[in-house]
């Protein structure tokens, strides 16, 4: 099937490859001229796991290529993706002006019957306004398709080869029967394929990911609960998540939820229902623990320090919203950095594929090590902000004769409780008791 993407950013670069891996032929745009060339040049402009091998896979054997020419790229597709941004307007609702320019620009040079798929996450009522464009500019038929992604970054490439469900939201018999062909490869294990209008389509996502976000908030509001009382947080998740209404994931406590899908889709939703004139009690609680939370670590800094943070310096593991990325959008990290800047401190970070992002939107305001362990240098305390898995298992000896003082901040839990007792640190993490003991205090 002949195939163009239009945006190649995390969702278009990670749908497209995937899709000239089964065998379609595929054709990705972007105005980006520098971009492109480096993409025809078999470099990649994210870091995602698995992705490279796939992504020069398709190249050499030319079903995947990358152009800036539009006409070129959809005159012979069948179907027409739109993976565009729809960042956050100031009032919170999602910015179509991306996803609605393409949608006329395409309009102007369809010849012959289209499918265009808004890969995209949209609000409700985006597919109505894409056909909207293409009825004022073209008399050619054209079927608009919802089709949201549900890919973690991370893992990807996995959750498109392998998805435990694809939703396509359309009315239109013969789109139907392209996105079915297209998509059952992916799903010979049985999962299903899920067809439905379109703004069922459309909410479906922002349903989902804001259900998880508020899981990540609950369990936060249970975690920073658990210090007050006294209770483990380890040992209520385990309860908790055994119960299988309930489920294992997304109830690790830390310092909040961030990237580029959660924080803009929870805001989203919020904002279409109160346009709508309904008052989503829930998701603006989500949003307000989550902003919250992201500065948790820097209270408990605080109280540890007397409030005074001037001229201190900490060492940052983690600067990515999760591990496996090298995203940094809404990360947490960003709101500690900031935070802690603001009170005085000096600040020393590492990440093993986000501290090249984080270098170009801080530049020199903080300093940056080339391993974990010389972040630790001159630092009064290490801040651990990404469960990164190259973090979960260091050499305790070296933190402890390279950090000032044996102090550790945890906003991940990674360390065992027991063990920190016995190599003599101070610990304090999210939701646990303090290490040494004899040291708890309340928030």
């Amino acid at each position: 099937m002949k195939i163009a993407v239009i945006g190649t950013g995390y969702v278009g670069l990670v749908t497209g490859t995937c899709l000239s891996e089964t065998g379609n032929d595929v054709t990705c745009v972007d105005i980006n001229k520098q971009k492109v060339q480096m993409m025809q040049q078999g470099q990649l402009p994210i870091y995602e796991p698995g992705l490279e091998l796939l992504f020069l896979r398709n190249i050499i054997q030319d079903r995947l290529r990358f152009t800036t020419d539009l006409a070129d790229a959809i005159k012979d597709a069948e179907i027409i993706f739109l993976a565009l941004p729809t960042p956050p307007g100031e009032d919170g609702s999602a910015d179509l002006s991306y996803v609605l320019g393409a949608a006329k620009d395409i309009a102007k040079l369809v010849t012959s019957y289209k499918v265009v798929v808004t890969k995209s996450t949209v609000p409700v009522g985006t597919a109505d306004k894409v056909k909207a464009v293409f009825n004022e500019h073209t008399d050619v038929e054209v079927a608009v398709v919802s089709n949201p992604e549900f890919l973690r970054e991370g893992v990807a490439v996995e959750d498109f080869m392998k998805p435990d469900r694809v939703v396509v939201g359309t009315t239109d018999e013969r789109a139907r029967k392209l996105m079915h062909d297209l998509y059952s490869p992916y799903v010979r294990q049985g999962n299903p394929i899920i067809f439905m209008d379109e703004r069922s389509s459309e909410l479906t996502k922002y349903a989902a990911n804001s259900f998880l976000a508020t899981k990540i908030s609950f369990m936060n509001e249970i975690a920073n609960l658990c210090e007050l009382v006294g209770a483990n947080v380890d040992m209520v998740r385990l309860g908790v998540g055994s119960d299988d209404r309930i489920g294992k994931r997304f109830l690790f406590p830390g310092i909040g939820y961030g990237g580029s899908c959660f924080p803009k889709d929870v805001q989203a939703l919020a904002k279409s229902a109160e346009d709508n004139k309904y008052d989503f009690k829930i998701l603006n609680s989500v949003m307000e623990v989550n902003t919250i939370q992201k500065k948790i670590l820097v209270e408990k800094l605080k109280k540890y320090y007397g409030g005074d943070l001037k001229d201190k310096t900490f060492a940052l593991w983690g600067l990515a919203f999760k591990p496996e990325t090298d995203d940094i959008r809404e990360a947490p990290a960003l709101y500690i950095i900031d935070e802690l800047l603001q009170a005085g401190a000096k600040v020393t970070v590492f990440d093993p594929e986000a501290i090249n992002n984080v270098k170009y939107l801080l530049e020199d305001k903080i300093a940056y090590a080339d391993d974990q362990y010389e972040a630790l240098e001159e630092a009064d305390a290490l801040l651990i902000l990404t469960e990164w898995s190259v973090f979960r298992n260091p050499d305790f000896n070296r933190i402890a004769s390279t950090l000032k003082e044996k102090v550790i901040f945890d906003g991940r839990n990674l360390f065992d409780l027991d063990k920190m007792i016995d190599l003599g640190f101070y610990y304090n993490s999210i939701g646990r008791d303090l290490v040494p003991q004899d040291t708890f205090t309340t928030l």
